[in-house]
């Protein structure tokens, strides 16, 4: 089993840096760029740093679990941080701009939770490689793409 790390730093703009090197973690495990696994997997990153960054205010630490290069097998995705506090899932309504990403993981993750880890805690989630795969479908406003970059 593969593992990459990558320290994240208290701060929203973090996020866009954890996507992209995860995106380069990703392609050199052997999934293409533009594979489903690989948009999902860097839509659960995406979401599970948010949360860490946001409504922790620490900084975290992303690992990525890989099995041999090319195989079926799971990726494992953990977002460790030093906050104490468990995950809120919450349930956005109508127009509310967050209160989403909880949902977004139990939807597209195969199976996620949560443990402490040393004075804090690690949210991790798995999508089975080989499996079905559900596609995030965003819809992009002009402006988008580039602000998550």
């Amino acid at each position: 089993m593969l593992q990459v790390q990558l320290e994240v730093g208290p701060d929203p703009a973090e996020v866009g840096r954890a996507r992209r090197w995860a995106r380069s973690r990703l392609i050199g495990s052997g999934l293409e760029d533009d594979e489903p696994l690989a948009e999902t997997l860097i839509l659960l990153i995406s979401e599970l740093v948010t949360n860490a960054v946001v409504h922790t205010g620490c900084p975290a630490v992303l690992r990525m679990l890989f099995g041999a290069q090319g195989s079926a097998g799971t990726v494992r995705v953990e977002v460790a941080d030093r906050s104490t506090r468990p995950p809120q899932p919450r349930h956005a309504e109508g127009e509310d701009t967050g209160g989403r990403g909880l949902e977004l993981v139990d939807g597209l993750a195969d199976r996620w939770g949560w443990q402490p880890e040393g004075a804090g805690k690690r949210i991790w989630c798995e999508v089975d490689r080989g499996g079905p795969v559900m596609v995030p479908v965003i819809q992009e406003q002009p402006g988008d793409r580039a602000a998550r970059l």
